[in-house]
């Protein structure tokens, strides 16, 4: 199992920072990034190779890689998305198509989260989960967030961000783990959903796969501290809590 990092996107609302760079690339800790923070979880629960996908302002990542490599003791793979700045990240995901076999952690590439989301997953592998979403329970919900209905015994039954705030089970809080043996099925799934629209989100290529009749299954993170960063006032939030960990 190796970690995945989605970072192609253009952060346009937290410019001037992605003017020149992309959003898992902003500071949120002096000079440590969301890219940083993440790969760091990977390294501490003792992954040793991570691939990146990279589109908005690559070179930012490719200058940074030998770096990062040696920084974290991970071995990088950038993976290039060449309609990044058109397409959502459905598309995105699907370019990692091939690492997706070799079974991963996928995370968000502007979510700013403890090692402890990486062990609870880890913790709950096993009994034939094959994709497992780390799932916020606690926090209180509204309509940005991209919102999770479970049931027992039968896992996801619905993604969106399009649902009432009070009917959801939880927040997906943009990391995943992906067993090899789903990796032809999901790498299928997310071909559907942009070929239906590239603007959607590879959570609509999970709800493709929950409509197929594939189990995607759940892991509480508990009570944590951990941000999304979409626009400015994220990035403050983010800051304040990156230097916890």
């Amino acid at each position: 199992m190796i970690g995945l990092v989605l970072a192609a996107g253009a952060g346009r609302r937290l410019r001037p920072y992605t003017d020149t760079l992309p959003k898992a690339l902003v500071p949120v800790d002096g000079d440590r990034t969301v890219l940083d923070l993440t790969l760091a979880n990977f390294a501490a629960v003792g992954l040793t190779e991570a691939a990146v996908v990279v589109g908005y302002r690559k070179e930012a990542v490719y200058a940074r890689k030998d770096e990062l490599e040696a920084t974290y003791g991970l071995k990088l793979t950038l993976v290039d998305n060449d309609r990044a700045e058109e397409w959502n990240n459905a598309y995105s995901l699907w370019c990692a198509r091939e690492v997706l076999k070799q079974g991963v952690i996928l995370a968000n590439g502007d979510t700013v989260h403890p090692v402890s989301v990486e062990e609870t997953l880890l913790a709950a592998r096993g009994e034939g989960r094959r994709i497992i979403l780390a799932l916020d329970t606690v926090k209180s919900l509204a309509d940005e967030e991209m919102k999770v209905i479970t049931a027992d015994g039968q896992g996801v039954r619905r993604i969106t961000k399009l649902m009432d705030p009070a009917a959801a089970t939880g927040e997906y809080i943009g990391v995943t783990l992906i067993e090899p043996e789903a990796a032809e099925d999901l790498a299928d799934a997310l071909k559907a959903t942009f070929e239906r629209d590239p603007d959607l989100y590879y959570e609509d290529g999970y709800q493709e796969l929950v409509h197929r009749g594939f189990q995607i299954d759940v892991a509480p993170i508990g009570d944590v501290k951990w941000v999304e960063i979409d626009n400015h006032d994220d990035l403050a939030k983010g800051r304040e809590i990156a230097c916890l960990y």
